[in-house]
C-alpha cells in the first residue's frame, strides 16, 4: 500500500494545525516544524538561521523516514512558497508518493488576530511580532492547481 503525503499550507494563524490534528486523529502521523522548534526551546519566530536550517533538515528526514515505512504523513508547516512545496513534492515523488497540498484559506484579519492572541504557551502558540505576522501573510504565495493536487479548505 502506498503512503500518503499531505502538505498543510497557509500563513500563520490560518488554522493549519487544527486541520492537521484531524488527520492525526484519523491515524496519520503529524510532523510539525513548530513542534520541532518548540522542543528546542523556541517559542517565537523567526528562528535564528542555524536553528531554522537544522529544524528544516530534521523535518525532511522525519518525513522521508515515515514515508519509507509506508506511513501516511501530514506535514504541518506554512509551505509559504511554491519552492518549499515543490521540495516536498520531490521528496514524495522519490518514494512513489504524490503530495497533496491542503491550503487553509483564511481572511487576513482573522489570521492576524489569531496570531496577536498567542502567548507562546505551546508549540502551536508561536509568538510573532505584528509586523512579522503581516509580512508573512502578505508575502505568502498562494498555491494554484497547476502545482498538482490541491484542496482548499476554509480557515475562518
Amino acid at each position: 500500500m502506498t503512503a500518503h503525503l499531505v502538505l498543510m499550507c497557509g500563513p500563520a494563524g490560518s488554522g493549519k494545525s487544527t486541520h492537521a490534528r484531524r488527520l492525526e486523529a484519523a491515524g496519520w502521523v503529524r510532523v510539525s516544524v513548530d513542534d520541532l522548534a518548540f522542543a528546542e526551546g523556541f517559542t517565537a519566530h523567526p528562528l535564528p538561521d542555524d536553528v531554522a536550517q537544522r529544524v528544516a533538515a530534521d523535518l525532511r528526514e522525519r518525513v522521508a523516514a515515515l514515508l519509507d515505512e509506508g506511513r501516511d504523513v501530514v506535514v504541518d508547516s506554512s509551505f509559504w512558497s511554491r519552492a518549499s512545496r515543490d521540495e516536498y513534492r520531490r521528496l514524495g515523488a522519490e518514494r512513489g508518493v504524490v503530495a497533496q497540498v491542503v491550503f487553509v484559506s483564511t481572511p487576513r484579519e482573522v489570521a492576524l488576530a489569531r496570531v496577536a492572541a498567542r502567548t507562546g504557551a505551546h508549540a502551536h502558540d508561536v509568538l510573532l511580532a505584528p509586523d512579522v505576522a503581516a509580512a508573512y501573510y502578505d508575502g505568502f504565495q498562494v498555491p494554484t492547481p497547476d502545482e498538482g493536487p490541491l484542496e482548499v479548505v476554509p480557515g475562518g
